[in-house]
């Protein structure tokens, strides 16, 4: 049956107006116990999907094998999708000066701020679309970093057999698990390589779980130290992060969460409809985290989100019960 079809997902999360339920997010989770084991699973978790920007750090991995001098916060924003604000924007032109590079080096597209208040502040102050404003320009910076450690051109280092492009692959299937179904082009124009949403799971938590000492280590020290850097204020990445202790989580487009807590339990969300205002894949990643025994207390406000009607809450988004 072909991957498109609606029986690949099911039925996570509900609108409710009033007491009538007006319409259905369907999806795929999966969760995963510390010890691997998949413990809660609905629908086809091992179809093939586009991770997007949760393969983040997983690409940050590969940057950082090659020799990308990044640290700290530098790493939380090559493993991010940033709010394209001042504190941003600097730090990633700050690791392409210190690799000898200008933002003209960016192959990623100009863009606005993802940040709506960020954007506001642009537009106010006459400002323009930028390279170094657009989500991914940590990522990037991350990438040439690497490049011009290795000797690498830089010019080409999107395509996909550039040496570091094949080195984010080979990060890709060593810690997931499996071989990329697919590759494609993402909105940032590096490639975006396909895997089932149970192996992007096996992926971060590999990471969660490796040795102290390791690149993988850092990339979670750096998450979970530097939230603002994964995203931005206002945005779910960096709450989840702030409020739960060793909690690290990654948001992805296309309704696409991964979330893993600190003993390695993990869990993946795909949302089918893309999840465009980003408020059902939360709460069902949350759901899930739930019943594989993590406390979430701390966030349990964002299992629900109120459904207005004359300005005034009438219903909820809910999860919807396994």
């Amino acid at each position: 049956m072909p991957a498109t079809q609606q029986s690949v997902y099911a039925p996570l999360a509900e609108i409710v107006r009033s007491g009538l339920r007006e319409g259905v997010h369907f999806g795929t989770v999966v969760g995963l116990t510390a010890s691997g084991e998949v413990a809660y699973a609905r629908g086809d978790i091992q179809a093939a999907m586009f991770p997007r920007s949760s393969a983040k750090p997983l690409q940050a991995l590969a940057s950082l094998r090659a020799g990308a001098p990044i640290v700290g916060a530098q790493i939380a924003i090559a493993a991010g999708s940033h709010n394209g604000e001042q504190i941003h924007t600097a730090i990633a032109e700050k690791m392409l000066a210190e690799s000898g590079l200008t933002p003209d080096a960016l192959r990623c597209p100009t863009d606005w701020p993802m940040g709506t208040q960020a954007r506001k502040e642009l537009l106010i102050a006459g400002g323009e679309p930028t390279r170094l404003h657009m989500n991914c320009s940590g990522k990037h910076a991350a990438m040439l970093g690497a490049c011009v450690a290795r000797g690498w051109d830089t010019a080409t280092y999107l395509a996909p057999d550039h040496p570091v492009q094949r080195m984010v692959r080979e990060a890709l299937e060593e810690k997931c698990g499996e071989p990329i179904a697919h590759t494609a082009v993402d909105g940032c124009g590096a490639p975006q390589l396909a895997v089932s949403l149970v192996g992007l799971a096996r992926g971060i938590q590999a990471m969660v779980q490796a040795p102290e000492d390791s690149h993988e280590a850092a990339v979670v020290r750096a998450m979970r130290a530097f939230p603002e850097y994964v995203a931005g204020e206002g945005r779910d990445d960096t709450t989840l992060m702030r409020r739960v202790p060793g909690l690290v989580s990654k948001i992805g487009a296309e309704g696409v969460i991964v979330m893993a807590a600190p003993d390695g339990a993990t869990v993946a969300v795909k949302m089918s409809d893309g999840d465009p205002k980003a408020r059902s894949r939360t709460m069902v990643g949350l759901t899930a985290l739930r019943a594989l025994g993590v406390d979430i207390t701390p966030v349990e406000d964002m299992l629900s989100a109120p459904v207005l009607g004359g300005g005034e809450p009438v219903g909820e988004i809910r999860p919807i019960a396994a």
